[in-house]
């Protein structure tokens, strides 16, 4: 499974891709204020610090528009940087025509699988279904993520990579590995938990003390 950390922090894409499990970074326009910063600017020190895909997302809402921001950001940000569009019929045709071109498409905003599967047909890389804005609404949003990894089973030549999105707590994340998503875009915050056990830190603090004994006594 590819790991994506979803932010327009620059420190905390540094912080992630010090680890080495980094592989690609989802960017938004709601991040990208909270960030304080120059879009582009970001989106270029991030591409700097995770040669994965990083997704960059327009702000047209009709497909010329969709289409010619798309070209822009190809070809004055880094290489790795893939176009991130909503996903509506504008959208689609949006996908198709840059995906015809190369470009990579993640295609976002999606909350049912006919939603996903037309994405895939029109050339998407990516499908972004949000996991926890369907939780919101009562819904369970980890079986769109099953439902959409059964549809894909039944056709193997999809090519189109199952990003789960909106990801709210580390169980999230957990679920959807276990159905076989190709990606999941995270917080740092879940990163971190991922990471965290008390056992873990229990078993540190219990070495360290052993060892302190050891020199202790090699000095005595």
């Amino acid at each position: 499974m590819e790991f994506f950390l979803d932010t327009a922090e620059v420190e905390e894409v540094r912080e992630i891709a010090a680890w080495g499990i980094l592989d690609g970074v989802t960017t938004n326009p709601s991040l990208i204020k909270k960030s304080g910063r120059d879009f582009k600017q970001v989106v270029s020190e991030i591409a700097e610090l995770c040669d994965g895909p990083i997704s960059a997302e327009v702000t047209s809402l009709d497909t010329d528009g969709m289409v010619r921001e798309g070209l822009e950001l190809k070809e004055t940000l880094p290489p790795n940087v893939i176009i991130k569009v909503p996903c509506t019929p504008e959208g689609l045709a949006a996908t198709k025509i840059l995906s015809d071109q190369g470009i990579g498409v993640n295609v976002t905003l999606i909350f049912n699988a006919s939603q996903a599967i037309m994405a895939a047909k029109a050339g998407a890389m990516y499908v972004s279904p949000f996991i926890g804005r369907l939780d919101d609404t009562g819904a369970d949003g980890m079986e769109l993520i099953a439902e959409i990894m059964r549809i894909w089973d039944n056709y193997p030549t999809i090519e189109t990579k199952v990003l789960a999105a909106s990801i709210r707590h580390p169980m999230h994340m957990l679920q959807a590995m276990q159905m076989g998503a190709h990606t999941a875009t995270m917080p740092t915050k879940i990163f971190r938990q991922l990471m965290k056990h008390p056992l873990t830190d229990s078993g540190i603090s219990q070495f360290l003390s052993d060892w302190a004994e050891v020199e202790a006594a090699g000095n005595a």
